[in-house]
Formats: C-alpha cells, structure tokens, sequence
C-alpha cells in the first residue's frame, strides 16, 4: 500500500507546492497514513483544512482501504 499512497501522494504534491508548501509520507500504518506538512503547509492556519478535505479525500478515492490521514 505504501507504493500507492507514494503514488497518490506525487499527484497531490504540485498543488501544495504551487502554495509554498509540500507533504512527505512519514509510514502507512494499517489503514492509518501519517504525512508530514512541510514549508509554508507546516505553519499554515489552514493545513488541518487542507488535510482533511483535500488530501485526506485524494488519498480514500485512490485507496479506498485508507480510513484515515493524519499530519505529524
């Protein structure tokens, strides 16, 4: 599943650098992925936003067994 969600992870990653920002797959665990928000996502008001709604969703579309993203 990690090849998956690297995978999945590469398409999500131009939009966050388009805003300064970038994510790093820290481990897939179970159904659970823990990412890490970098440059300006790191201290962004709204990365929990961006988490959530945008990367988590990516993620679950691409790998249905995904329950949950959560940011380290």
């Amino acid at each position: 599943m990690r090849e998956e969600v690297e995978r999945t992870l590469a398409e999500i990653r131009p939009h966050l650098q388009a805003d300064g920002g970038d994510i790093e797959l820290v481990e897939v665990e179970g159904e659970v992925v823990k990412v890490r928000l970098t440059g300006a996502c790191g201290g962004c008001p709204m990365a929990t936003l961006t988490l959530k709604s945008y990367v988590e969703r990516k993620l679950r579309e691409a790998i249905p067994a995904i329950k949950e993203v959560v940011a380290l």
